[in-house]
């Protein structure tokens, strides 16, 4: 007999709007709807907040090495500062270490958790200004709270997307996912007929993921609306989607693929699907209109970042992004998106 379904189970997001939208009552918090928070800061200047939770076993193994744990705590929250259009200024750590497991405590492992979030910090422009540490019988936790700069009133929304916008993403999308199932099963490494090149790219593009910084002026200047894609591209085009009112058309032919991730797909064609909605991409999908389309591609030029048309957003269309494949029919998505529950 199949088993019911749990009325009483919420999603991540039910639980968002249930309980805590409603405590969210001052406007900066942007009805906890959006990649960060915006408050009133110094003069001519809006200060975005965002923060993020880590957990061993959850968004890192308990074998990545220390220094690429730190450097992506402090990545996945600069992404949504990034896709706000905000630049990085300062972030709080806190740190859970587990009682059980000294490995964690130890002066060669915090030297190099210590170095990771250095060399992102040195790179960015954010310091450390605070935080705290503490012991827990659980699994090692971080939380990083990340604040940045965007001049007063230009920060890029989820919600501000527009009829006939063409839809840009950032970098290449599916290879964190690969990355993961790598560490995982060494062995498909061979089923997809990877390199020990292309092998070791995806997993550090699992372990390391590159916040897009360096566009925050150019979203500013270009993007109706912008979100983060730390969920998966599908799922977090959803969010998109949803705060605007509008619905997407994506060709799937078109969302950009790394070499190595194309020779995977390649091997296995069901992979494709999966990639779409595998999450840790950490790139930045962007609402451009049409007519600041070409401007947007040649100002993403100068601090070097890809940026590929993808698709448009449409009144007419559910408010969910469509995924059209190889045959002009809609790609079948049995995952849209990582969720925590």
């Amino acid at each position: 007999m199949a088993t019911p379904p749990d009325r009483d189970r919420l999603g991540e997001f039910d639980i968002i709007a249930r309980f805590f939208a409603p405590l969210a009552t001052d406007p900066a918090s942007l009805g906890l709807t959006d990649d960060a928070a915006l408050l009133h800061g110094e003069a001519g200047k809006d200060l975005a907040v965002t923060t993020d939770t880590l957990i061993e076993g959850v968004h890192f193994l308990s074998s990545d090495p220390a220094e690429t744990i730190g450097h992506k705590v402090l990545a996945v929250n600069l992404s949504d500062l990034a896709s706000m259009g905000a630049e990085p200024m300062a972030y709080l750590l806190a740190l859970s270490l587990p009682e059980h497991d000294p490995a964690f405590r130890s002066a060669d492992w915090l030297g190099s958790f210590a170095a990771g979030l250095q060399q992102l910090q040195e790179a960015s422009g954010a310091t450390l200004i605070g935080g705290d540490t503490t012991g827990t019988p659980g699994p090692l936790a971080i939380t990083i709270t990340a604040m940045g700069r965007v001049p007063e009133g230009q920060a890029v929304l989820r919600s501000r997307a527009r009829e006939g916008d063409l839809l840009y993403v950032t970098g290449t999308i599916g290879d964190a996912a690969l990355g993961l199932r790598l560490l995982k099963d060494p062995s498909l490494s061979g089923d997809w007929n990877l390199t020990d090149d292309e092998t070791r790219f995806l997993i550090d593009r699992y372990r390391r993921p590159q916040p897009r910084t360096g566009l925050a002026r150019v979203l500013r200047h270009h993007a109706n609306a912008a979100i983060d894609l730390s969920d998966g591209l599908a799922g977090d085009a959803d969010k998109l989607c949803i705060a605007s009112g509008l619905g997407a058309r994506v060709d799937g032919r078109r969302v950009p693929l790394s070499k190595a991730a194309a020779k995977a797909c390649k091997s296995d064609p069901s992979l494709l699907p999966a990639l779409l909605g595998g999450g840790d991409d950490y790139e930045i999908l962007a609402a451009i209109p049409e007519d600041r389309a070409r401007a947007f591609e040649i100002d993403s030029q100068r601090p070097g970042v890809p940026v590929t048309a993808i698709g448009s957003l449409h009144a007419r269309l559910p408010t969910q992004a469509e995924f059209i494949g190889l045959d002009g029919e809609p790609i079948s998505l049995e995952r849209r998106s990582f969720s925590h529950f």
